[in-house]
Order: C-alpha cells, then sequence, then structure tokens
C-alpha cells in the first residue's frame, strides 16, 4: 500500500510488552457480568428445564442420609431387634432414589453441555463477524495470529464457564442448602461447628481468584504470542522466507522461548490456589473427628438425640458438602478467572469500524456507473503521527465511464492507497471520492463492492480446488460460465491439461500453482464477478517477462467495456491508457498520454528511461509465450 504501511511485522520483545500493556488497561469492560449473563438469554427455556433437572437431582440427593438414618435406627437397630421388612422396604427406596437421580444426571449433563456449547458457538460466531465488518487498517495493524487466538483460545478458555456455570452454581447451592437443612435438622450443635470455618474460605478464595485472573490475562497472551509465531513461520510464505534464509532454527528458539514462556505460566495457573483446595480438603476431612469428639462429649453428658443412626447420617450428610462446596468455591475461581478472557473477547467486539454504512445509505446509480472522481482528497492513516506527512495530499483526479486510466509513480507514492479509497477500504481524511456521481460514504458498502472488482498483484487463492476458487465471485456459477471466464483469462486450456481439470487443488495460497497460472485464475474469478469497474493493482509486477505477456492479455481481455483503474509499476503495461495520472509523495504531479508525459520529460518520462521499455508484441498467445520461454 501507499506509504508501505499494512506489512506484517516480526514479533519482539518490545510488541509482546506493548501488547501486554494494553492487554493490562483494554480488559475493564462496563456490566462484564451482565453481558455473561446476557449470551444465555436465548436459551432461557432450556435452561429453565435445566435447573428444574438440578433442584430436583439435587432435592433427591438429600434423602439418602436420612434413610440411612432410619436403615439404622428402625431396621438394624430396632428396639425389638432386626425389622427385616422395614429394612428391605427403605433399603429399595434408596436404590429407587438412585437410579432415578443418575438418569436425571445424564439428561442434565446432556442439555448442560448442549446450552454451554451452543452459548460458546454464538459468541464465536458474533466475534468472527464482527470481525468481518472491521475495516482493512485494523487487519494491517493487528498480527494475524493475535487475532486467530482471540477466536480459538480465548473462546475455548471460556468454554468450561459457560458449560458448567449455571448447572454447577445452581446444583452445588441446592444440595449445600438442602445437606445444612438435613444437618441442622439432625442436630443443630454439631451443624454450627461444622459451618464456622466457611466465612474465612470465602475471603481466602476471593482473593486466591485475583491471582488467578491475572495469571489467566498472562496466559492468555502468551497464546496469542504463540499463535502469531506459528501463523508467520509455518504459512507457505514464512516457510520459503526461512529456508531462504537459513533462519529455521531461529524461528525454533524463537517459538521455543515463548513455549517455555507458556509453560511456566500454565504452570503457575495450574498452582495457584492449589493449597487453598488443599487445605477445604484437609478441614472437611477432618470435620468427622471434630464431630466424633463433641458427640462422644454430648452423649457423655446423657444427650439422647444423638444416637447411633443420627451420627452415621450427620456425617454422611457432613462429607457430602466436600464436592459442591469445593464446585461452588472452584466456580467462583472460574468466574474471575476468565474475567479476563471475557474482557478479552468483548474488547474486540466492542471495538466500533471506522468504516460502515451510513443510516439511509444508497444504492450505486446504475445511470451512472463507471464514473469517479476524487475532489480534494486527503488521506492519512488514523495512527499516524502529527508531524507525518499524508500518504495523499489534495490528489483531484476524474474517470469517465469506460476509461482506462493508470496511476504510476515511486514506490509509497500512494498509488494503491486511491485504489483502495475507490472500493471503500480506506476512507478519505478529507474531501470526496464520488463513485457514479455519489460520495462512497453515502453508498452502501455492500453495494460499492459489487461493482468492483480488484485484481491485486499478490493474487489470494483458498486451498481448495479451482472451480471453489473461481465460484467464491459467483457461487451459483456454472460449469460453462466457469469455462468460459477461464477462456477469456486466458488460462482454460492450462486447467483443461491438469489430470483433475477445474477440480485440481491448487494447495496453500495457490503456491502449487505457478505465479502466472495464479493471476490469470484471479482475473477469471474477476471476470465471473463480472464488476462493471476494474482495479488492477500491479497486477504483473511479480511476473516474468514471458507469464507477464499471457496475463497482460488476459487483463486486456478483462477490461473490455469496463471502466479500468491500472495501478502500474511496469509502465509498458499502461501505455494505451487514455490518462495517466503520476503520482510522487502522495501528489499528483502530472498527468496525460504516454506520448504527452513523455514529451514533458518529468518525472514519468524519467520512469520510463529507466525501465528500458521496448513494444510489447500484440496477440502473442499462450502457447507461443511457453515455447519462447
Amino acid at each position: 500500500m501507499g506509504g508501505g504501511r499494512g506489512k506484517a511485522s516480526r514479533i519482539s520483545s518490545g510488541d509482546i510488552d506493548a501488547q501486554k500493556a494494553i492487554n493490562a488497561a483494554a480488559p475493564k469492560i462496563p456490566d462484564l457480568g451482565k453481558r455473561i449473563f446476557a449470551l444465555f438469554v436465548p436459551y432461557r427455556k432450556a435452561i429453565v428445564v435445566m435447573i428444574a433437572l438440578v433442584l430436583v437431582t439435587a432435592a433427591l440427593s438429600v434423602w439418602p442420609p436420612l434413610i440411612t438414618q432410619r436403615v439404622f435406627d428402625e431396621g438394624l437397630f430396632a428396639p425389638g431387634g432386626v425389622n427385616m421388612r422395614r429394612l428391605l422396604f427403605l433399603l429399595v427406596i434408596m436404590v429407587v432414589l438412585l437410579v432415578v437421580n443418575n438418569v436425571l444426571g445424564i439428561w442434565q449433563t446432556w442439555l448442560t453441555s448442549k446450552t454451554g456449547n451452543r452459548v460458546m458457538g454464538d459468541l464465536r460466531i458474533k466475534l468472527f463477524d464482527h470481525l468481518q465488518q472491521m475495516e482493512l487498517a485494523f487487519f494491517t495493524k493487528t498480527k494475524t495470529g493475535v487475532i486467530q487466538s482471540r477466536l480459538a483460545n480465548d473462546v475455548g478458555g471460556v468454554s468450561s464457564v459457560l458449560t458448567n456455570t449455571v448447572s454447577s452454581v445452581v446444583g452445588n447451592t441446592v444440595t449445600v442448602i438442602a445437606s445444612a437443612i438435613t444437618m441442622f435438622i439432625l442436630s443443630w450443635q454439631l451443624t454450627l461447628v461444622a459451618f464456622l470455618i466457611m466465612p474465612v474460605l470465602v475471603i481466602v478464595q476471593r482473593r486466591v481468584g485475583v491471582i488467578r485472573a491475572r495469571v489467566a490475562a498472562e496466559t492468555q497472551e502468551s497464546l496469542s504470542n504463540m499463535t502469531a509465531i506459528t501463523q508467520e513461520a509455518l504459512s507457505v510464505s514464512g516457510i520459503l522466507l526461512s529456508k531462504s534464509f537459513g533462519r529455521a532454527k531461529d524461528e525454533s528458539e524463537r517459538y521455543t522461548q515463548e513455549n517455555k514462556n507458556q509453560i511456566a505460566l500454565q504452570l503457575k495457573q495450574m498452582m495457584t490456589g492449589q493449597w487453598f483446595f488443599a487445605m477445604v480438603q484437609v478441614f472437611v476431612s477432618l470435620l468427622p473427628v471434630i464431630i466424633y469428639l463433641l458427640s462422644g462429649f454430648f452423649i457423655g453428658r446423657g444427650d439422647t438425640a444423638i444416637t447411633a443412626g443420627t451420627l452415621v447420617a450427620f456425617t454422611a450428610t457432613q462429607s457430602r458438602l466436600l464436592m459442591p462446596m469445593m464446585g461452588l468455591l472452584r466456580v467462583a475461581l472460574d468466574l474471575q478467572t476468565s474475567s479476563a478472557l471475557f474482557a478479552r473477547i468483548f474488547e474486540y467486539i466492542d471495538m466500533s469500524p471506522s468504516i460502515q454504512n451510513k443510516p439511509g445509505a444508497a444504492v450505486v446509480d446504475e445511470s451512472h456507473v463507471g464514473e469517479i472522481d476524487f475532489q480534494h482528497v486527503y488521506f492519512k492513516y488514523p495512527d499516524a503521527r502529527e508531524d507525518e506527512r499524508p500518504t495523499l495530499s489534495d490528489v483531484n483526479l476524474h474517470i469517465g465511464r469506460g476509461e482506462f486510466i493508470a496511476l504510476v509513480g515511486p514506490s509509497g507514492s500512494g498509488k494503491t492507497t486511491v485504489g483502495y479509497l475507490i472500493a471503500r477500504l480506506h476512507e478519505a481524511s478529507q474531501g470526496s471520492v464520488l463513485f457514479a456521481e455519489t460520495d462512497v460514504r453515502d453508498i452502501q458498502l455492500e453495494s460499492l463492492i459489487d461493482h468492483i472488482g480488484i485484481v491485486s498483484q499478490q493474487a489470494y487463492l483458498f486451498h481448495d480446488s479451482i472451480a471453489a476458487n473461481l465460484r467464491y465471485a459467483k457461487p451459483g456459477a456454472t460449469d460453462e460460465e466457469l469455462r468460459v471466464a477461464c477462456a477469456k483469462a486466458n488460462i482454460l486450456e492450462t486447467i483443461d491439461k491438469m489430470p483433475d481439470g477445474m477440480n485440481t487443488i491448487v494447495g496453500e495460497q495457490g503456491y502449487r500453482l505457478s505465479g502466472g497460472e495464479r493471476q490469470r485464475i484471479a482475473i477469471a474469478r474477476v471476470i465471473l464477478k463480472d464488476s462493471p469497474v476494474l482495479i488492477l493493482d500491479e497486477a504483473t509486477s511479480a511476473l516474468d517477462n514471458v507469464s507477464e505477456r499471457i496475463v497482460q492479455e488476459a487483463l486486456n481481455e478483462a477490461s473490455k467495456d469496463r471502466t479500468t483503474v491500472a495501478i502500474a509499476h511496469r509502465l509498458s503495461t499502461i501505455a494505451d491508457a487514455d490518462c495517466i495520472y503520476v503520482l510522487e509523495a502522495g501528489v499528483v504531479v502530472e498527468s496525460g498520454t504516454h506520448n504527452d508525459l513523455v514529451a514533458l520529460d518529468g518525472l514519468y518520462a524519467q520512469l520510463y528511461r529507466e525501465q528500458e521499455l521496448e513494444p510489447i508484441p500484440s496477440g502473442l498467445g499462450e502457447f507461443e509465450a511457453l515455447e519462447e520461454r
């Protein structure tokens, strides 16, 4: 792009420190709890059923200790001896309760998992959809790996909270309350002793949660960096770069260092609070010792309320407190920990795209399609320094319907930025860009882009078949339409010679094809889109002379009956343009036809002489060019 912006940078310690500083400040999301709760609103019916199941299973789980008391006092140790009839009756009830409780528990688990995963899926889609709406500048200044990490690691990191929180909180709360009531009924004295330590546990848990939240944020940031390193180093382009410069060991070392950091953080996150849970478990496990000691004291004083059945039932109920109590404390910790992850997710969702439809934006006026005007246009990147010169300054140009105009100039002169402003991939800082006699800011983005086809220097193809890549422009295109587009792009005969034809898999970013083949498939894709305006962003500059001739022939076919803006490095490709605009440092310094500009003997003439251009033979077919090769 003009001005050299938008290039992906390598991860450095400075980058990491700066990003950590951002994350330390950014995750202060207002009403975070309400927003998390709102994620569950669409599934409120399922949640009501789930809560009902939890209440039933929790209520049923309270009965076994009470029945156990009766088994001892009315069955095994009845006043007249063992009462087998009563014992069998009570045991049958225990078995029935056990079976019913487990069946309901399976249903509850299925419903909980289904609801939680749907909520997590909704959150992931919401984040992905929002990122799709962000302006191009957001992606040029944000590492792809960091974005991928928000979608994968951060959303995945809150999965347990989304899937288990509601059922865990409700179920464990009901179990704790019901168990406490049961214990109180059995012996209020023993119950008071059992619950004396609870306030201390809650205070300690909150402190542990704060520490774990901080560690979780650092862990997710490290995961983001690892994902970014993976995306940079293991992409096709990254592998080519590291192999070309012999830097494979350095890339491995870079990944190894971040991996060590990740291991340390994961260990720290895992161990934070373990001593707390160990303390809770030890305390709860020691409670029977205290209960037996106090029971001996009470019985020794002649308290007849504590029978053998009461003592067995009480200790059994008290032991059932361990798991739900630990569950509630863990949920509280998880909520505190995941708050940092939710904040990172909502931080992206809360970003407002700087380029979006205005209220009441219109569709493109078909009667003037193809007419483009720049009126005193300035452009400066939003994050540019105040003293930094604009990428474009007071640009004025006119493109008539069906005209072929070219933008030329040294690297960094702003040529690509002009093209991107037409498609509103960037937005003018000052001035107006008119498309079909309407300011692009007053046109619906979807309508605008429907009328523009773009062929860039680096043709991007998905790891899929040629046919699938072509249909990206027109999903419902027939096989015949694909063949017609490929014929116009001068690539059909090459495809037909491939063993799988249109079903040939092009590989990651199309690297199984040559540069010329990738570019011609990209041109066929634009031809299939059939937009009235075509922007060619240095579409042949990366090709050899023979491939350039073949691709240029395809471009000439694609440009027929279309308004074409060609951003050119090789001046041979635009010698026949209706008008050539020459940019330097973001300013249009010359304009005119090729002959006019050569005669002017200015910057264009200088660039022309430096390239030592020769006329390109016309009518050169693909196979003639291949023979020359």
